[in-house]
């Protein structure tokens, strides 16, 4: 008969508060609550953790603009149109010098037309920073000048390229996230106002409210978003401000982002409101408006986080393609879409394709909400 296996036998004292590490997260990983768990798990989606930070430093851009841009928003030289993107170096003839811009000029080209644009390699011009340039309103309301970084003194710094009034186009971007971020962020609120409404109401109440708000979304659903979106952009008056017209395409985009939400969260409510929780509020008297807003809702909200992580991305894009095709945002208002629709030109393009530099910004916000909203799903049941 083999011996028997000797099992371990822990010698030391009986300690009811000691917590022994189980499941790599502890005993406290049994008393966290929804949110610890949810952030811990999330922690460890490394690509979600780097977007987050990509989101959060464009997010802190918003504010600060006028000071990031190192010239107005529509600031013009008409020295410079549709002038190339200058390099930018540190070293001039084998010695460091540091951040500057070699200055070009122009010379008009009797055969093709066009400005030609020549580098002068023998004068360095240092960028400068922390400086005084551009004056401007900071937030609307203070008269400023200070800048993060300024052209050189007497010369220019067009590190993307001028467009076809001599306006930087870095500067304009930078203008534009401003536009292009917060859009998303208000188009969210109201499709999750709606969605969060329409949506408990139908699931909590069921009956004849569930089946007029279903046909409502069933309706909604099977219109062509893109041609509503253009017949709802087209209807907006064309003697509106710039700030009218900026709340009224974030308005459309909301109204017909919700009806996605509104049945994720009815199917929610219909398999909560069962629960012995809901029906210990119901006897105690609460009403309906406190048992959806004060239980459901909560019981799923990692769920909403992350749905609106995958749909502001959606708003972005809504308000860049409104704007590329010229039924969305308009000049003197600078987003990304306004800045795209001045590259419909397909000769401008080749001639000129920085001004495509827009879509890069595009396509890092909406990957980084992608894979932060894919993050944030997978902590949303951390659990499993």
């Amino acid at each position: 008969m083999p011996p028997l296996p000797r099992h371990y036998v822990d010698e030391a004292p009986f300690d009811p508060g000691r917590s022994e590490p189980i499941g790599g997260e502890g005993d406290d990983f049994y008393r966290a609550s929804a949110w610890r768990l949810t952030w811990w798990k999330f922690k460890r989606h490394r690509v979600a953790v780097a977007a987050a930070f990509v989101l959060l430093g464009f997010y802190l851009l918003v504010p600060f603009v006028e000071i990031v841009a190192p010239y107005g928003q529509g600031k013009r030289d008409g020295n410079f149109l549709y002038a190339p993107p200058q390099r930018l170096h540190l070293f001039h003839e084998g010695r460091f010098v540091g951040p500057f811009v070699y200055p070009y000029h122009f010379t008009f080209n009797l055969e093709t037309f066009q400005r030609d644009y020549i580098v002068d390699k023998t004068k360095p011009q240092p960028i400068r920073f922390f400086c005084s340039g551009d004056p401007y309103l900071l937030w609307g309301l203070l008269p400023a000048s200070f800048h993060f970084v300024c052209p050189p003194e007497g010369g220019t710094m067009f590190l993307l390229g001028t467009d076809r009034l001599g306006r930087d186009l870095l500067s304009r971007i930078i203008y534009g996230t401003r536009v292009s971020l917060t859009i998303g962020l208000v188009g969210i609120a109201v499709s999750f106002a709606l969605g969060l409404f329409f949506g408990g109401l139908a699931g909590y109440l069921g009956g004849w409210v569930d089946n007029v708000i279903q046909r409502v979304i069933e309706i909604i659903r099977s219109l062509p978003e893109l041609p509503l979106w253009l017949a709802l952009s087209a209807a907006l008056p064309p003697n509106w401000s710039p700030l009218f017209v900026f709340f009224g395409i974030t308005i459309i985009l909301g109204m017909l982002d919700w009806p996605g939400l509104a049945r994720a969260v009815r199917s929610k409510l219909l398999a909560l409101r069962e629960e012995d929780f809901v029906k210990a509020a119901e006897l105690m008297g609460a009403s309906k408006a406190r048992i959806i807003g004060r239980h459901l809702i909560p019981n799923f909200m990692s769920h909403l986080i992350a749905s609106a992580t995958l749909s502001i991305p959606s708003m972005i894009l809504g308000e860049t393609a409104l704007s590329f095709l010229g039924l969305g945002l308009r000049p003197p208002i600078t987003s990304w879409g306004v800045l795209l629709n001045e590259a419909q030109n397909l000769a401008a393009v080749q001639l000129h394709p920085w001004l495509l530099t827009p879509i890069v910004p595009v396509v890092v916000i909406v990957l980084a909400f992608s894979f932060m909203g894919d993050g944030m799903r997978d902590a949303a049941d951390p659990y499993h």
